[in-house]
């Protein structure tokens, strides 16, 4: 019972010690503050931009090979320098590779039209609202079937319409939204690059995607494959989307780089001038990517909790220094070296604990305030995060204050009570 009442005596002594420097107290675990906010939010960012991205490429289809001719997203204009000489793929391919790769269910082909067509950004209009934020796009009559894009209401073009190059068009969420914000799209007439298109379809919202979990698919403004071609021949960014049957996903992957080689015009030796990708691939390529920024960020936050670190053991052995007259009354009522041990690392995990609960707390707001500004970033602290943050929060303060806590524990009682 008397051990019980000094550990909670030394469990008392220690947070009124804290309370009463309490500037002191903040400006001590200040590095620890900002090494958990570095942790806890970059770690809320990273597991929020996984998610979006992985339920963009998840909404692909698992089945689904993409052709590109460059290693990367089409959304991104950097190209390697190996990519300066790659032609684009050809939209016949589509059907080539349908032709001769027999574990192929089907094949569709999307054409990326330029944002800015003769000086001008594309624009799509009904009546007096206009749309400038649009995505035009060709696309194969079975492109929203093999691309798992579902439509909300309405129905896609057919493969007549495609090939008597109708101008019909399939709006993404967004897009149908501004230009119809109360009034059914189905059937009316909008005008786009000096064309006059009819509603057909509305896409369902898609959700996942980049940065801001905003998904490129809900901009687009969807015509057939042969009347982007007549309409805009300078466009050549094609995307050919392979759906495999069932459980031979990798064979067509073999199948489609034979082919796609055969169709190029590669040697034998030559590497390949195109990219095949999966949806866990990419999915897979992200996480790696994820991890570097995980590893340095934990780098960076090291060095916050290391100077933390430092500044709580200088702080506890100031603190030993003022209080020697204090230990040795404590000795000399009872106190044994290990609960003036225990009364200095208690202080020290305390004073770091408390540290990384207002780091937690203030990356948890710092996330709140992000979200707020950038719509769709998803921000919420990990529970993994939050725990490792307040764990390793404690345990800087116990290694730390090990050395003040011994020290003070080997003062002499007879010189201590003597101390002024």
């Amino acid at each position: 019972m008397n051990r019980h009442l000094l550990n909670r005596e030394a469990l008392d002594t220690s947070l009124a010690n804290i309370l009463a420097h309490k500037f002191r107290s903040l400006l001590t675990v200040l590095g620890i503050i900002i090494g958990i906010v570095t942790v806890v939010l970059v770690a809320s960012v990273l597991v929020g931009v996984r998610s979006n991205i992985v339920l963009l490429f998840q909404g692909l289809g698992t089945d689904n090979i993409f052709a590109y001719h460059l290693n990367r997203d089409p959304g991104n204009t950097r190209l390697q320098p190996e990519e300066m000489t790659r032609k684009p793929l050809r939209p016949e391919f589509a059907s080539a590779l349908l032709g001769s790769c027999p574990s192929l269910e089907d094949t569709a082909v999307q054409l990326y039209v330029p944002n800015i067509v003769a000086g001008r950004a594309q624009t799509a209009r009904y009546r007096n609202i206009e749309n400038e934020n649009i995505q035009v796009q060709g696309a194969t009559w079975n492109y929203a079937r093999i691309s798992s894009s579902e439509l909300r209401y309405g129905r896609a073009f057919s493969l007549q319409e495609e090939k008597r190059r109708a101008k019909v068009c399939l709006l993404g969420s967004n897009t149908a939204e501004s230009l119809f914000p109360s009034i059914d799209p189905m059937g009316k007439k909008v005008e786009m690059g000096g064309a006059i298109y009819t509603v057909l379809g509305v896409f369902e919202k898609h959700e996942g995607g980049g940065f801001t979990g905003e998904n490129r698919r809900n901009n687009a403004f969807v015509i057939p494959l042969e009347t982007a071609l007549l309409r805009y021949p300078e466009a050549d960014t094609v995307i050919l989307y392979c759906q495999a049957k069932p459980g031979m996903r990798d064979m067509a992957l073999e199948e489609i780089e034979s082919e796609l080689r055969r169709l190029r015009g590669l040697k034998s030796g030559e590497e390949s001038d195109f990219f095949l990708n999966t949806s866990d691939s990419i999915i897979a390529q992200i996480d790696r990517i994820t991890s570097l920024f995980r590893l340095g960020t934990f780098v960076i936050s090291g060095l916050g909790l290391l100077v933390g670190g430092i500044g709580v053991m200088n702080i506890m052995l100031m603190s030993v220094t003022q209080r020697t007259r204090e230990i040795g009354i404590r000795k000399a009522v009872g106190a044994r070296k290990g609960d003036i041990v225990l009364q200095f690392l208690l202080e020290a995990a305390m004073l770091t604990t408390i540290g990384g609960l207002c780091g937690v707390s203030l990356a948890g707001l710092l996330g709140l305030i992000l979200a707020y500004f950038i719509q769709g970033l998803p921000a919420v602290p990990p529970a993994w995060a939050v725990l490792s943050g307040l764990g390793v929060s404690t345990l800087v303060g116990l290694l730390f204050g090990v050395w003040p806590a011994f020290k003070a524990a080997r003062l002499d009682p007879i010189e201590s009570l003597r101390y002024e």
